[in-house]
């Protein structure tokens, strides 16, 4: 009866308690509320005031184009590589980075471009210099290149890219490569073509010999490039991916510049690269 204001305490004492009119109470309660709700519509009004000159503006309908599809998975990766295979007829484009394929995944390439072969499309990778020392890869280049696969390395090149009639693209989106995107945007395939075509331009034919960097000072060609990730803070895993070589073999020619260096610790092994003068010489 109290929380409805159906009674009230008495005045002059409150171990009283007085019956209210429920009309009276009913008022008291409403008025309020009435108070409130005014106060809600008068910032309702207020709030379509100000949005009223951004109401014309209209907000264009999502497309369902597909131009970036995440492939989740190596199955939806090689389903995905096997349609965009079928529809190729006249180029195909890839970057192939690390030290060399295992035989099972470059099988696995001869039967998708089998079909490309036949179909006479031409076909253009870049690997690393690395891989020119990988049986696996040795292999496929002497099968598929008397068939118009033309093979070009370098020493660095950025990660996989595979490029299909300049239509559509393939990239990793995650660094174990188990997560791809499917690009089918017009300026985004543009511009890993011309990513592709700069690091061709490059690259030095797979029948021509790499002239690697001359020592200096004992140090080789392919050190001199480690120290110049080094000073720019890469971690031997990333050096490792970078230049095509497993971890150990980075770490192995890491230990051979600090020997020649004279470093006595990682720290001081940057520290000696830069005194050392090694990365201003010409390549």
């Amino acid at each position: 009866m109290l929380r409805l204001a159906l009674l009230r305490p008495d005045s002059e004492d409150t171990e009283w308690l007085w019956p209210v009119p429920p009309s009276v109470a009913l008022n008291q309660l409403i008025h309020p509320l009435e108070r409130e709700i005014h106060k809600r519509r008068e910032q309702a009004s207020s709030l379509a005031d100000a949005f009223e000159p951004f109401m014309t503006i209209t907000t264009p309908a999502p497309t369902a184009d597909h131009s970036i599809t995440v492939l989740d998975g190596f199955t939806a990766i090689n389903a995905a590589l096997d349609r965009a295979m079928d529809e190729c007829t006249e180029e195909l484009l890839a970057i192939q980075p690390g030290s060399g394929r295992t035989p099972e995944v470059l099988e696995e390439g001869l039967r998708r471009v089998a079909p490309l072969i036949e179909r006479k499309v031409r076909m253009r990778t870049l690997y690393q210099h690395t891989a020119r020392h990988h049986s696996a890869t040795i292999g496929y280049v002497e099968r598929v290149g008397p068939h118009g696969l033309e093979v070009r390395t370098l020493e660095e090149i950025v990660d996989r890219l595979i490029l299909v009639d300049r239509k559509v693209a393939f990239v990793p989106a995650r660094s174990d490569r188990r997560v791809a995107l499917e690009l089918r945007h017009e300026g985004l395939v543009s511009y890993l073509v011309g990513v592709f075509e700069q690091f061709w331009l490059l690259g030095t034919d797979w029948a021509e010999e790499v002239h690697y960097q001359a020592e200096h000072h004992g140090i080789t060609g392919v050190q001199r490039s480690i120290a110049k990730l080094l000073v720019e803070g890469h971690v031997d895993e990333a050096i490792a991916r970078r230049l095509g070589m497993n971890v150990r073999t980075c770490r192995s020619h890491i230990a051979k510049l600090a020997a020649s260096l004279g470093s006595g610790s990682r720290a001081q092994l940057g520290y000696l690269i830069a005194k050392s003068g090694i990365l201003e010489q010409d390549a």
